[in-house]
């Protein structure tokens, strides 16, 4: 930010002194001679030394107050006011300066790829230009003989303004705060380390490095690699190769790999892997690694611990807030030139950047109208055919409406009445209702169903008319959500034999499996008698078809594009048991009430991290957890979040946990936010914390929910990003931040992504920026990542520094025992 002034003219100097910390004067003697904070830096605002008064006057003044006048003027008058009244007059030099400054803009953008120092050099030095006095300075500049400043290499991307914090107290807090905060802190984040490296899921690579130095032992980076895939060059098209043959398509179970003849079963809610089909023995066993329950539940009391430790609370609501304050400067300071570095990039512009929804139902991932419309097709095109079977009686969709009292002419988009409206704020059971059509769960069933009559026939058909929209789009991809119950065995089969037989797949498509906390639900009705027989449901399945793809082929080929698992419900219902090591184990849970979220989550983890390495051994794909978390109910549940999860879905909690939020930032834990759908349900739309937490530097994207209750156009998607835009003022680089972080935690491939985001995206900081394809101007990236370091630095320092300490005091007193014992 500092400007080289010309020879012969003196920098005005200030009539208050900096700002420092407050300390005794030393001498330079006892110090040996280090530069030291004397007597003379003071507090601010109380001046240590008088000087004449400045003359501030400019030549602009007289303009200035005849602007001023105007203004004032024009304000009286009402029919002549422009629309705004602080615009200034068509004449005024200042829009001169601004239109000759945009012009010039304009030629070097188009002149950069000639000669890109001289010009860029020439732009940086008209940018810094505001007033007639400054190109004074300039020529006078330029008349000075190079060799008295030495050129140094600009990287015009990367050269921005930076805002640092100088003194020896950096964080505002006591050195004993700051000490016992960033131990937690680091306890934490090693938690989270070992539970994500167990179960194979994505940590994140800078604050690995940073706890790496502290660790007793080296973190295995390897462990978060994906299985090599062919390398993409950095002049790769953005779109990756389309697969010729539909992956569906031929399916042919010899071809497919061979039972590698072992066996399976559960005990104590985990599935344990033996190496016999008839001898389940402890000998024969695989070795499988799982946190034990035991470990789970210390680990949990010392995270619940943390969070409501005051002075932890109190270091991380100050970190997160001078975050936030940070970022306001950076945008006060570099706004402009991070629009100018996306100006530069051709062709590339928010439209055709890579977007995930990574928070999407397919159950409801259509529009009211898109669905109505397609119930009328139907009603006209298979009027006979038989969809429903009553009491032994067949019913044929023409009947199903006749029943009703309904024609194809009668139905509209009120009459489905599927949109969420203010009746369903708070009230979640009102909510699920709207997922029936016109109130009949009979037409969910027949028409947003995998598992009916007609084998999800109209689901299927409408699903793959939603992916033809999003191909078409180009830009635009899904994670969507189907659920799997537990209540039976053959789930998955079934599942599995919908999406091959009906060909659901589309190269912009991939699958999370939600598991609804429905157990109470299934035990009242007797479908269920324990917990573990829904997790045996859940989980078995997976292991057979890991174990021998040819007992189960349709659910091997689906299972290749399913990339993790959701727990879903309403978090706001109340819980009535606390998970502990008294907890009953899921063969004994034969209660009536339902097990906690913690209890679902930890089984759910386990069973998933054993089923990851047995798929690891066979260079299967992994899969990942990534819940709804803290859209309501208590704090736990983002704690749970946080230790378990690679991403999670919602969040807003986190505004009220200042500790979590800062873990989470440190962690770079994804987080899937949906204003509108939390809008509907749970929280106002102009109290959503997405803007702070953006702002703050938490991974962050936005995403639908449920097109089919909160939204009214073909592209959900982009009418989310356009409503947070226009309401929180996003700028164009904020919305292409929040495109780049959904790629980034998604569940595509690493050979896709690399096609979207460049090849080198898993570097670090602006190495791992491609603006050719993100929009994303490294200038952004690189104050991310800079300010991310300084937090993780802040926090190792303290560690580190209290260790120095101790090997000292241990030095001291081996020193001092030596003469007595002499």
């Amino acid at each position: 930010m500092s400007s080289k002034l010309p020879p012969g003219k003196q920098k005005p100097t200030s009539p208050f002194r900096k700002r420092g910390s407050l300390q005794y004067t030393a001498s330079a003697d006892l110090r040996g001679g280090r530069h030291l904070l004397t007597s003379q830096y003071s507090l601010p605002g109380i001046p240590v030394s008088k000087h004449g008064p400045i003359d501030l006057r400019t030549s602009m003044d007289g303009k200035y107050k005849e602007i001023a006048e105007e203004l004032f003027s024009r304000s009286l008058a009402e029919s002549e006011m422009r629309s705004a009244p602080y615009e200034f007059p068509e004449d005024s030099p200042i829009e001169q300066l601004e239109e000759r400054r945009q012009r010039l803009e304009r030629q070097i953008s188009q002149d950069v790829k000639f000669e890109p120092d001289i010009l860029l050099r020439a732009k940086q030095e008209f940018m810094k230009t505001d007033s007639a006095t400054d190109l004074e300075y300039l020529k006078e500049q330029n008349q000075v003989p190079t060799d008295m400043y030495p050129e140094r290499e600009l990287i015009p991307e990367r050269e921005y303004q930076r805002v640092t914090i100088s003194g020896e107290e950096k964080c505002g807090v006591p050195f004993t705060d700051l000490l016992d905060a960033a131990k937690c802190v680091v306890k934490a984040l090693f938690i989270r380390e070992k539970y994500m490296a167990l179960s194979l899921q994505s940590f994140c690579r800078t604050t690995a490095r940073y706890l790496q130095e502290l660790g007793d032992r080296p973190l295995d980076f390897n462990m978060y690699e994906e299985v090599p895939e062919t390398a993409v060059t950095a002049d790769a098209p953005v779109h990756p190769p389309v697969s010729e043959t539909h992956p569906y398509e031929g399916l042919d179970p010899a071809s497919l790999p061979p039972d590698m003849g072992y066996s399976c079963k559960m005990m104590d809610g985990v599935v344990h892997v033996y190496t016999h089909k008839s001898n389940m023995e402890k000998a024969t066993e695989l070795d499988l690694p799982y946190p034990d329950l035991q470990e789970y539940i210390a680990d949990m009391n010392v995270m619940m611990a943390l969070i409501i430790n005051g002075p932890v609370k109190s270091f991380c609501y100050r970190r997160l807030q001078y975050l936030s304050s940070k970022f306001q400067m950076h945008i006060l300071l570099n706004e402009m030139k991070e629009l100018a570095a996306q100006k530069k990039v051709p062709h590339r512009d928010f439209y055709n950047i890579r977007k995930v929804d990574t928070h999407i139902h397919a159950s409801s991932c259509m529009n009211q109208k898109h669905l109505l419309r397609f119930i009328k097709r139907a009603m006209k095109k298979y009027p006979k055919e038989i969809v429903h079977v009553e009491k032994g009686r067949e019913q044929t969709l023409m009947e199903v409406f006749e029943s009703m009292n309904l024609t194809a002419f009668d139905l509209s988009v009120d009459t489905l009445d599927m949109h969420a409206d203010r009746n369903t704020f708070h009230r979640f059971d009102k909510f699920n209702a709207k997922y029936n059509p016109i109130g009949e769960s009979i037409l969910r069933e027949i028409f947003i169903k995998t598992d009916n009559h007609i084998e999800g026939k109209y689901f299927g058909h409408i699903i793959k008319e939603v992916m033809a929209d999003l191909e078409e789009s180009k830009y635009q991809n899904v994670e969507l959500r189907l659920s799997i119950y537990g209540r039976s065995r053959d789930e998955w089969d079934k599942l599995a034999q919908w999406a091959v037989k009906h060909q659901v797949y589309s190269d912009n498509v991939r699958w999370l499996v939600q598991v609804p906390r429905l157990f109470d639900v299934y035990h009242t009705k007797k479908q269920l008698c324990n917990f573990q027989e829904m997790l045996e449901n859940i989980f078995l399945p997976l292991f057979e078809v890991t174990i021998n793809p040819r007992s189960h082929p349709e659910l091997h080929l689906f299972l290749q594009h399913v990339v993790g698992f959701d727990s879903v419900d309403d978090e706001s219902k109340p819980e009535q048991h606390i998970f502990n090591l008294d907890s009953p184990l899921p063969a004994n849970w034969i209660e009536e009430d339902n097990p906690p979220y913690s209890y679902y989550l930890y089984y759910m983890y386990v069973n998933m991290t054993v089923l990851n390495h047995l798929r690891r051994r066979r260079n299967f794909n992994t899969f990942v957890l990534r819940p709804h978390c803290g859209e309501a109910g208590p704090i736990h549940h983002l704690v749970s979040g946080f230790m378990l999860s690679e991403n999670i879905c919602h969040g807003l909690l986190l505004r009220k946990a200042p500790v979590l939020q800062y873990l989470y930032y440190l962690a770079q834990i994804g987080i899937a936010m949906s204003p509108l759908s939390n809008n509907s349900l749970f929280l106002s739309y102009h109290r959503n914390p997405l803007p702070e937490y953006l702002s703050r530097g938490l991974m962050v994207s936005l995403s639908t929910d449920d097109p089919l209750q909160f939204h009214f156009t073909k592209e959900p998607l982009m009418e989310e990003y356009s409503i947070a835009t226009q309401v929180w003022k996003l700028s164009s680089c904020d919305m292409c931040e929040l495109a780049r972080n959904s790629v980034l935690m998604s569940g595509f491939s690493h050979k896709v992504k690399s096609y979207w985001l460049g090849p080198s995206y898993i570097k670090e900081g602006p190495e791992g920026n491609d603006i050719r394809r993100t929009n994303v101007p490294d200038i952004r990236v690189a104050y991310r990542f800079e300010t991310m370091c300084e937090e993780l630095n802040l926090i190792t320092q303290a560690v580190r520094s209290e260790e120095l300490e101790t090997i000292e005091e241990e030095g001291s007193l081996c020193m001092s025992a030596v003469p007595s014992e002499q």
